[in-house]
């Protein structure tokens, strides 16, 4: 059977390891690969080839290593279907649902591109009495990502472009559900000029976790997960000394009002509420409607609209979405199903007990509509994180307001309307970190910043954009002067704010 190994000092590890876990393929069920589960040995050996190599890339311009991130993104595009294939045979997403987990990195690695220019820092001449005051951004040595199993591509790319082109060293830690597609990444690094060592994949579970969390070598871990998990990352990395930007769960909501547009909330709610079977942190699997003819009227048209869903293998070029990745993930979200249904939620279309013919072995869940769903209900309250699509009723715009708002979690939001006040309103009053006006998925362009707010994310700095470069690197700031060697050496030091 393949196993799946780590990627270290340029190539994989051949470390003797006595623990190992199953890698699926969602679509059957079947055990399709092993992937080694590895611990403190081979992170230890994983830093010591960072070590060696990150001082000669950081003193590299910032023009050269843009050019290395410019033959990298040339060769991801160039192997995107090989890409997509095995990320799909792993996570269990259709095709193009994968091309656009690679895509989406990409854009963060042509954001990157530009680190020449994002790198500059600031100048003040004449701050004081022939006193000059620069700053200027430096790489924070070794970094680190923990990634989750959702997007195995995108997130490795959002946090190893910007660490690496900043001139850091940087070890993936992906998810043992689907660690194949960031080795080959680290391998395209290598393709592409970067030295060995630079990019680094290390494989395993909590005890590679927390081997990276401890170890005094990595300066800055970023980490994308559950919301529990995010806080205990948070804390033991800042525990230990590190800079930790923890992402964590999310429950993102859809106001509709009255005056949207219900054709294209409904066209907009099958791909966000169901694409890539809801596993993403950035789903909106609530919905709503307010008003009761909105929510009426809204119902009406989902219902068609979603059982017209086609749910099929992530081969399948005519499906809108695939299998979940584990069948634990598949109990996990029926469980949630039928908690909701015993809170007195409406169970309007019931996706459990989903079987496609010939893939009876298969992760698949049905889609699932649930109308009648009230904050007070646990099911609400928690992230399902699978194709379920929950419907609350709000009388009014301020009782729709402060459902996300008052929610634990505040990653993302959107309104559909075509009232441009309501829409301004809305977006400067509501508690949640992403805001979309009528675009039901909000996640910014590479060029901004991504990042929630309450249990969503633990720490003061996002991803990507020049939040990502202000967290790899660290500033140290210069006060110079040039004395003109005068026998009276010119007037005495002044501190500029106090000349």
């Amino acid at each position: 059977m393949r196993l799946i190994d780590h990627f270290l000092a340029g190539g994989t590890a051949g470390l003797d390891s006595s623990r190992h876990g199953d890698v699926f393929d969602p679509n059957n069920g079947a055990v399709q690969a092993q992937v080694v589960l590895g611990g403190a040995d081979a992170l230890d050996r994983a830093v010591a080839a960072a070590q060696a190599a990150q001082p000669a890339w950081a003193a590299t311009n910032p023009q050269r290593r843009a050019r290395v991130m410019f033959e990298f993104k040339r060769l991801v595009e160039a192997n995107m279907d090989e890409l997509a294939r095995m990320l799909s045979a792993e996570h269990g997403k259709v095709i193009a649902d994968s091309k656009g987990d690679i895509q989406r990195g990409l854009e963060v690695v042509e954001f990157a591109c530009g680190i020449p220019h994002v790198l500059k820092g600031e100048y003040t001449q004449g701050a004081g009495p022939g006193i000059d005051v620069y700053s200027m951004r430096q790489p924070i040595g070794i970094g680190a990502g923990i990634t989750p199993f959702n997007f195995p591509a995108m997130i490795p790319l959002w946090m190893s472009a910007v660490a690496i082109a900043c001139g850091n060293a940087f070890i993936i830690k992906p998810s043992e559900r689907d660690p194949s597609v960031p080795v080959r990444l680290a391998e395209l690094f290598l393709e592409a000029g970067l030295p060995a060592g630079i990019c680094q994949v290390v494989q395993g579970d909590k005890a590679m976790v927390d081997a990276i969390l401890d170890h005094p070598a990595i300066g800055a871990v970023s980490f994308v997960g559950s919301s529990d998990i995010a806080h205990y990352v948070y804390n033991r990395g800042v525990a230990a000394g590190k800079r930790v930007q923890a992402m964590g769960g999310a429950k993102n909501h859809g106001i509709v009002m009255p005056d949207a547009d219900l054709d294209q909330v409904v066209n907009d709610l099958a791909g966000a509420a169901f694409g890539s079977a809801g596993e993403r942190c950035m789903a909106l699997p609530v919905v709503v409607p307010v008003g009761a003819d909105t929510a009426e009227r809204l119902r009406a048209k989902l219902i068609p609209a979603i059982e017209a869903l086609r749910v099929g293998v992530s081969t399948d070029p005519e499906a809108h979405y695939g299998p979940v990745v584990t069948q634990a993930h598949k109990a996990k979200i029926e469980g949630w199903i039928a908690t909701c249904a015993a809170e007195g939620g409406e169970l309007v279309i019931d996706g459990r007990g989903f079987t496609l013919q010939g893939h009876e072995n298969g992760f698949f869940v049905g889609p699932t509509l649930i109308d009648h769903v009230t904050p007070t209900m646990e099911s609400y309250h928690n992230e399902i994180f699978g194709p379920v699509l929950q419907i609350v009723r709000a009388n009014d715009f301020d009782e729709a307001l402060a459902l996300p708002s008052q929610h634990q979690y505040g990653n993302g939001v959107a309104i559909f309307t075509r009232n441009g006040h309501a829409a301004r309103e809305f977006a400067a009053r509501v508690n949640v970190g992403m805001v979309g006006i009528n675009v039901p998925i909000p996640v910014p362009v590479a060029y901004h910043t991504f990042g929630g707010w309450k249990r969503s994310a633990f720490g003061d700095t996002n991803q990507h954009g020049m939040e990502g470069v202000k967290f790899w690197t660290k500033v140290k700031t210069v006060t110079q002067r040039w004395p003109d060697g005068s026998p009276d050496g010119g007037n005495a030091f002044v501190i500029p704010t106090m000349g």
